[in-house]
């Protein structure tokens, strides 16, 4: 999974031609750290989707830019464009259906 920051994101979404998911996640947050298990089946089953993270604490102002109010929040980027958005852990196939994959 690739870490973004405010250097590398807008190039890494464009550049991507996949659709993306971005996990919003701090270090601290139980939530968080529940959902990276189901975030890794998900990249090892879909070749078709990337993952990338963003650490708000360490970034925060990619989370302001994105208006995250409460983590974990996953935003799905296609063709650089946000499609759809989610907060809260959920179990692999509910995170894809609310994010429309």
């Amino acid at each position: 999974m690739t870490q973004l920051t405010k250097e590398n994101f807008d190039t890494f979404i464009k550049e991507t031609k996949k659709p993306v998911i971005i996990d919003f996640w701090a270090e601290w947050c139980g939530p968080c750290k529940m959902m990276t298990p189901v975030l890794d089946e998900i990249a090892k089953e879909h070749d078709d989707i990337e993952i990338a993270k963003v650490n708000v604490d360490t970034e925060a102002e990619l989370a302001i830019k994105f208006g995250i109010m409460s983590i974990p929040a996953f935003i799905l980027f296609k063709d650089g464009e946000e499609s759809a958005r989610t907060v809260g852990y959920m179990p692999k196939a509910e995170l894809l259906s609310e994010l429309g994959l």
